[in-house]
């Protein structure tokens, strides 16, 4: 097991394409780090880059208490796992789980006792002896999986290793990888641009945008407290609401009227978007308490929720997240009203989150 930090990191490319401007992560030992952005962020180059398979114009790289920024792939003692599994498609389960180990010219004893533990670890068993072409989507990752895990590596880099699978087998397969990390006690380095498989694998994610890091922080803290405009829009489904407000006499009011629960130190001489969870608003009846007159846009019924586009009048509709107990149809008077839940705010101009 090992630390990783990365200082500085910068990538351009010959013909001036800048993939990475800056990044600085310090991955802890024994950490499931994630990192999170849409395409074109740098997260992939940057997970490249810690391999070795991509050479950094700048910035350094350290894999435990080493520097590894001349060191080529094979010399960082980290295992990869791709989008595409790259299995032999001639070899049996068992002989692709052996073949790096052969490669490194491992006892022939040392090559099972390590085949037989991977196997069990991710319950390989039954399909030792079946080529790739017998087995499905979910059985190849694993064996992919597995393939890194018998190397027994500092670290494991693994690049949207769960994209071409259906969704019930991505459920299933974050279990097994979340299952397989505390197990194993490895670092591990998981880029993905699905926030569902961010926020539930990760201990810690950092987000990134433009090739720099937005923000870092546990699954519940870039949730509840984004740090900029660009993460507020990203974490979520769906994301938060942003509101322009203005701050008169100690309160915190949209454009449309709707009362905020004002945070603790907001800046009075700024222009401030706030941000609030589709959960922390509701829907109600016209005239309810603290409620302001809206029209609900749309209403998608998803079974043990609702999800409300609401008409406030302010210059965006909100979206709103409620149980199913009572339902208002489209095109309906309603009354919309903040739930109680603190904001968080944002100044307009720099788009950082301010209180």
């Amino acid at each position: 097991m090992a630390a990783i930090e990365v200082t500085a990191l910068h990538k351009r490319y010959p013909d001036g394409t800048v993939a990475v401007e800056h990044v600085d992560l310090s991955i802890g030992d024994g950490e499931l780090f994630v990192m999170l952005g849409p395409s074109g962020c740098g997260k992939t180059t940057t997970l490249r880059a810690v391999a070795g398979l991509e050479r950094q114009t700048a910035g350094d790289i350290r894999i435990g208490a080493t520097l590894v920024n001349d060191l080529p792939p094979a010399g960082r003692d980290i295992a990869m796992v791709f989008q595409f599994y790259a299995l032999y498609p001639h070899l049996r389960t068992r002989d692709n789980l052996a073949f790096p180990l052969r490669a490194e010219g491992l006892p022939k004893a040392e090559v099972r006792e390590r085949v037989d533990e991977a196997a069990r670890l991710m319950r390989l068993g039954p399909l030792l002896d079946r080529r790739p072409r017998r087995l499905s989507g979910g059985e190849q990752q694993r064996v992919a999986l597995a393939r890194a895990l018998v190397r027994r590596p500092q670290a494991f880099l693994m690049d949207e290793p769960l994209t071409n699978l259906d969704a019930e087998l991505r459920a299933d397969m974050r279990t097994e990888i979340k299952h397989l990390q505390g197990e194993l006690g490895t670092t591990m380095v998981y880029v993905t641009h699905d926030q569902v498989e961010a926020m539930s694998l990760g201990h810690r994610i950092a987000i990134l945008n433009k090739g720099r890091v937005e923000q870092i922080g546990t699954p519940l803290e870039v949730y509840d407290r984004p740090a900029s405009l660009f993460c507020a829009a990203f974490i979520g489904s769906p994301p938060m609401n942003l509101i322009d407000v203005e701050v008169a006499d100690g309160r915190l009011r949209g454009k449309g009227g709707l009362d905020l629960t004002p945070p603790p130190g907001l800046p009075r001489d700024r222009d401030l978007v706030a941000g609030v969870r589709p959960e922390a608003l509701e829907v109600t009846a016209p005239g309810a308490d603290r409620s302001i007159p809206a029209r609900v846009v749309s209403a998608e019924w998803l079974g043990d929720e609702i999800i409300y586009v609401v008409d406030h009048g302010g210059r965006r509709d909100v979206r709103v997240r409620m149980a199913p107990t009572v339902r208002f149809a489209t095109d309906t008077r309603v009354g919309l009203r903040h739930t109680g839940a603190v904001p968080a705010v944002y100044d307009v101009r720099t788009e950082q989150l301010v209180a």
